[in-house]
């Protein structure tokens, strides 16, 4: 049987409400005018909406200092004790993760390294650390709302299943059930770039634009999209899969088992191979290439700026390819790869530059933000944080 279908008035109440917790919580504390101002809407639509936050606590209002004459505004504020909420990260071989109040202030945080990245050597992982971060924080049992959960590749976040990941090897896997079944708890699941995307509008480099993405580089090329102040998913979850854009039909073997995809030719692999391939066959890690590229050997140096050169041309051609199709307002370039960014953002930037269509390049704002492991977690935590405000209490 199909799912009953959400009313596109309540769906537009969700999100909206959604918005104005992430606008208190990120600008805060703001009043009803303030507040209206910053989401381009009425007073009276503000004043509509905000009842049921205010009434299941999830804002609050005090009186503002006295100002000048007439009657003294109430400011908005998020009760950040109203409940915790657990992010989780998983990686190829680790699993992260971070407890946080409902202002998505950090309260525990930890990590598990994992030997091998088997659905269930991961969600036994992530279960545990779950557990483990919730006897850290105070009291955090009693309160806990729920488990955010950022994964690579296609996530169908409405039923919890990653449909495929070429990183993490995984395909059909259910990481809300078996995670759910093992903490009691309930458990969101999404991209884990788009988790990113998240963290990046509530504090990050994306509060000030409606339509941006984060695009990762590391091992994988990932990418998530904000497009018109909504995270934008697309029909089953896999928008934003930049990585697996096919830029060479020739070209070397992709991670997904096709040639030439963009992550093939940008993504840490393409740079070890092309080290490797210049006669340094004992570089084995990124941050091998990284050191050879800034060191003292002249010889191993320009193999390796050579490397990253080629990789950051081949991101380049990428963006373009973005900018073309959504004439964003910024892109945001974070993941581990993101600390080599002087090796390959010079050809990344000509790339962008030579390939984009009329003044999608000048449009775009290219800002680097080389996120930690916490970043990550966090942005899974306002996950559940942003579902239930929009959706708990509607």
């Amino acid at each position: 049987m199909s799912p009953t279908p959400i009313p596109f008035s309540d769906l537009v109440s969700e999100q909206t409400r959604a918005e104005i917790f992430a606008t208190v919580l990120t600008a805060g504390p703001l009043s009803r005018t303030q507040l209206a101002q910053r989401l381009g809407l009425v007073p009276s639509s503000v004043t509509r909406m905000l009842p049921p936050l205010l009434e299941h606590d999830y804002l609050r209002e005090r009186d503002a200092a006295p100002h000048g004459r007439g009657r003294p505004q109430k400011l908005l504020y998020v009760n950040p004790d109203k409940h915790v909420v657990v992010g989780i990260k998983i990686g190829p071989a680790l699993v992260s993760g971070v407890v946080t109040d409902m202002a998505a202030n950090v309260l525990a945080r930890g990590e598990r390294p994992i030997d091998e990245c088997r659905p269930e050597t991961a969600l036994s992982a992530a279960a545990a650390l779950a557990s483990a971060l919730l006897e850290q924080a105070p009291q955090a049992a009693d309160r806990v709302l729920g488990i955010g959960v950022g994964v690579s590749g296609h996530v169908d976040s409405a039923s919890g299943i990653c449909r495929y990941s070429a990183l993490l090897g995984w395909t059909k896997v259910d990481v809300a059930g078996p995670l759910s079944q093992a903490t009691g708890l309930m458990v969101t699941v999404n991209n884990d770039v788009n988790t990113l995307v998240v963290a990046e509008r509530w504090f990050g480099a994306g509060r000030d634009v409606d339509s941006f993405a984060v695009v990762t580089v590391g091992p994988g090329i990932g990418c998530g999209l904000l497009l018109g102040g909504n995270l934008y998913a697309g029909a089953s979850g896999m928008a934003g899969e930049l990585g697996h854009l096919p830029l060479d039909p020739a070209g070397p073997m992709c991670s997904c088992g096709r040639r030439g995809c963009l992550e093939a030719l940008a993504g840490d692999r393409a740079v070890l191979r092309h080290i490797q391939d210049g006669g340094i066959a004992d570089c084995t890690t990124i941050t091998d290439a990284i050191a050879l590229a800034r060191g003292d050997h002249a010889a191993a140096r320009t193999v390796a700026r050579a490397a990253f050169t080629e990789a950051g041309a081949a991101l380049g051609r990428g963006l373009a390819g973005l900018c073309n199709l959504l004439n964003l307002q910024k892109i945001i370039i974070a993941g581990e790869g993101a600390v080599a960014h002087d090796l390959f953002g010079p050809a990344m930037q000509q790339a962008l530059q030579t390939y984009a269509f009329s003044d999608a390049a000048r449009d775009c704002e290219i800002h680097i933000d080389p996120v930690t492991h916490d970043l990550w977690a966090r942005g899974a935590a306002c996950l559940v944080i942003r579902e239930a405000v929009g959706s708990a209490i509607s």
